[in-house]
């Protein structure tokens, strides 16, 4: 199996239903073409300068040394298949896609991209986030299976996402190395209090192994019906033995999940320039 180290891999799920992005919101000033796209949920394909959000996330992978992507998409989900895998034309970034036949959580979006990770190292991230570049350059040259973890302060004061939200954000405990000892879900006050001032969140943007694909096929389902891939790394790190390095990020990512989203995102892009 091939090391972590220098992948140029990206795997990006793209089939969330986006509800928060159908529900309407009244109070959310919104182009007819751009109401229809947030419509379909399809978050990555909202229009942000003139382009789907999605080609800055993948311009910023292009950036950071990525050349191979799949995309991990839905059966319906043809508008990106069509612009993705037809319309638009790269110079940097070969795009291919697998297919998640029903939404049953992250982990199982994963599986689909076995093939494509052909036993080698992978990044995944999200396809409705821009993260930082530091953090996509930090996993590309990790030298084991990693997580970039993002300093809630940072969060806090750069990113469009509203405090109350990245309250409720997983949090990641350390091992005396810096390896990622434990990933907690919606910690409660309790949590947060006993972790002082060093609180880092993640925000899915994880190198793996291709060991987790068996993590994934491992796991049961969490309490809300869904695979998580959050409960699919914690297994590569108490069952399968894995060192999971973590990444620490002391700058913002920005989330494209709701119509409110959109024009505080557009405005952090403008000065990001697309060259795929």
């Amino acid at each position: 199996m091939a090391t972590a180290t220098h992948t140029d891999k990206a795997v990006i799920l793209a089939r969330g239903l986006g509800t928060r992005m159908r529900k309407n919101d009244g109070d959310v000033p919104m182009d007819e073409s751009v109401a229809k796209i947030a419509d379909t949920g399809v978050k990555a394909m909202i229009p942000t300068l003139g382009r789907p959000f999605l080609d800055f996330v993948l311009a910023s992978l292009a950036e950071s040394g990525y050349r191979r992507v799949c995309l991990v998409i839905g059966p319906e989900h043809e508008v990106m298949r069509e612009y993705y895998g037809r319309t638009l034309k790269t110079e940097r970034l070969s795009i291919e896609f697998a297919v998640q036949e029903k939404p049953l959580g992250t982990a199982d979006a994963v599986r689909p991209a076995e093939a494509f990770a052909n036993g080698d190292s992978f990044l995944m991230i999200n396809s409705d986030n821009f993260y930082p570049r530091e953090a996509l350059i930090a996993l590309r040259s990790s030298a084991a299976p990693a997580v970039a973890v993002f300093e809630r302060d940072a969060m806090l004061q750069g990113s469009n996402i509203a405090s109350d939200r990245i309250s409720k954000f997983s949090v990641v405990r350390f091992n005396d190395d810096g390896t990622m000892k434990q990933i907690i879900e919606k910690p409660d006050d309790a949590t947060l209090a006993s972790m002082g001032n060093d609180v880092f969140v993640s925000m899915n943007c994880w190198l793996f192994s291709a060991r987790i694909f068996d993590a994934c096929r491992a796991i049961k389902p969490s309490p809300r019906g869904e695979y998580e891939i959050t409960d699919a790394a914690q297994y590569c790190i108490d069952v399968l033995g894995e060192k999971m390095m973590a990444h620490k990020i002391a700058a913002p990512v920005l989330d494209m999940s709701s119509r409110g989203d959109i024009a505080a995102v557009t405005d952090r892009l403008k000065h990001i320039s697309v060259r795929l």
